[in-house]
């Protein structure tokens, strides 16, 4: 039985003209056009969001959680991602905002900030205990881990045995309120205030969990209008009665660099975009790059403050993040020895490793997937190798796979510019 698929997005075929704008900017090749409309290869996409966040014609929508599917539970919790707080300009501090937050109907509002704090302290902590291999790579973007995945099998070893704050503090959270309220760990569902559609992925199909601690994931864009018209409504004194329990380390997780800004190390880097990851991640796999300790992939640009499922424009949403970051300071808030303590109790640790899941090849039977990469090469020499997408395939390199794979209706006739003169 072939592995159940969860993606977040899906395609409105009465939007979709079939302009090949998604089919090209996706970096693994994951649409074609068939009939006038994108189509999605299931085994193929990571949920990076270039479709979504290029798409011309708004045919491509994310799935994130309905309110139905909120209102089921006893006990809602929102658990806002940091880049919530750059989302409505420096004038409104985050404690404000999360108390906007809960206004819109949830019974608690937690702030993931605290954790990235924490999780910058397990990290410094992992490196320190796992001195090798190296660069150890960041495990917060759920695309990055999927990228790694699909096109860098080999590098799946590299990526920290940690869980991302989103889902630490969600596995926190259920047990104390449990506790403190006196009802059932199911009764309460925890939401993810998300700027990017592919945390909806990891929760429905977690790689390293068994069930996620997370219950769903809501659009910071869907609620955006709601929050600001309360923030607009705010009590004049109420920024004087704020409590911020984080400093700049934990906000500064919405911004690429944020995560590596709490480690102590000179060797760290940060990278941001999905076509800037899959160089510097061919970069470690080719060996270019070893002396490192840590790498941060982001696949949003910018870092999730990029994140499709976000309304402010990212360069001044970062300037509101480093504008916080400066107002908090850098200072952990954190009792580090609290957090070593969890880190041996194995809190933050993955519940089973990640695993390889590489392209399948052309076929499972060596021979014949050699024959097959022969018929592909003598297919592509015929190809006028424009690469226009007229076809339906992203380029014309894969227009040949797919005809080798025998994709159903597809002939080599498919190419407009065969029996053209003037090739």
């Amino acid at each position: 039985m072939s592995e159940q698929i969860y993606h977040s997005v899906k395609i409105d075929e009465t939007k979709c003209i079939g302009c090949v704008v998604c089919m090209k900017a996706c970096p693994t090749k994951a649409i074609r056009i068939k009939q006038r409309k994108a189509v999605v290869i299931g085994e193929r996409c990571i949920d990076c969001g270039e479709c979504l966040r290029i798409c011309p014609y708004n045919a491509i929508t994310p799935l994130t959680t309905k309110s139905s599917d909120i209102n089921k539970f006893k006990m809602k919790v929102a658990l806002p991602s940091p880049v919530i707080y750059s989302q409505f300009g420096p004038g409104y501090m985050p404690d404000e905002i999360l108390y906007a937050l809960k206004d819109l109907g949830f019974d608690y509002v937690y702030d993931e900030a605290l954790v990235c704090e924490m999780a910058s302290i397990a990290i410094q902590e992992y490196l320190e205990r796992n001195p090798s291999p190296r660069p150890i790579i960041s495990s917060t973007c759920p695309v990055v881990v999927r990228l790694i995945q699909r096109l860098f099998p080999d590098l799946v070893s590299l990526i920290i045995k940690m869980e991302p704050p989103r889902e630490i503090a969600a596995k926190n959270l259920r047990k104390e309120l449990s506790r403190e309220y006196k009802i059932p760990e199911s009764d309460i569902g925890i939401f993810h205030i998300t700027p990017c559609a592919a945390k909806m992925v990891s929760i429905n199909k977690p790689e390293t969990m068994e069930k996620s601690y997370l219950d769903g994931a809501i659009s910071i864009k869907e609620i955006y209008n709601q929050v600001m018209a309360r923030l607009k409504n705010r009590e004049k004194n109420f920024l004087l009665h704020t409590q911020s329990q984080v400093s700049g380390i934990g906000i500064g997780w919405a911004i690429s660099g944020g995560e590596i800004r709490g480690i102590k190390s000179d060797f760290l880097v940060s990278v941001s975009g999905v076509y800037d990851t899959i160089k510097i991640l061919n970069d470690v796999e080719s060996g270019k790059i070893k002396n490192i300790d840590y790498l941060e992939c982001l696949i949003c640009p910018d870092g999730c403050i990029g994140g499709p499922l976000t309304v402010e424009n990212r360069f001044l949403a970062k300037s509101t993040v480093l504008s916080l970051i400066r107002r908090f300071g850098g200072k952990n808030r954190i009792d580090t020895n609290y957090v070593k303590q969890l880190y041996d109790e194995n809190f933050f640790s993955f519940e089973r490793d990640i695993k390889p899941k590489p392209f399948p090849p052309l076929d499972s039977n060596k021979n014949e997937a050699i024959k097959k990469l022969k018929k592909k090469e003598k297919i592509l020499k015929t190809l006028p190798g424009i690469n226009c997408g007229v076809c339906g395939s992203p380029d014309c390199e894969t227009f040949a796979e797919d005809l080798v794979r025998n994709e159903q209706g597809l002939t080599v006739g498919r190419c407009v510019f065969l029996g053209e003169s003037n090739l």
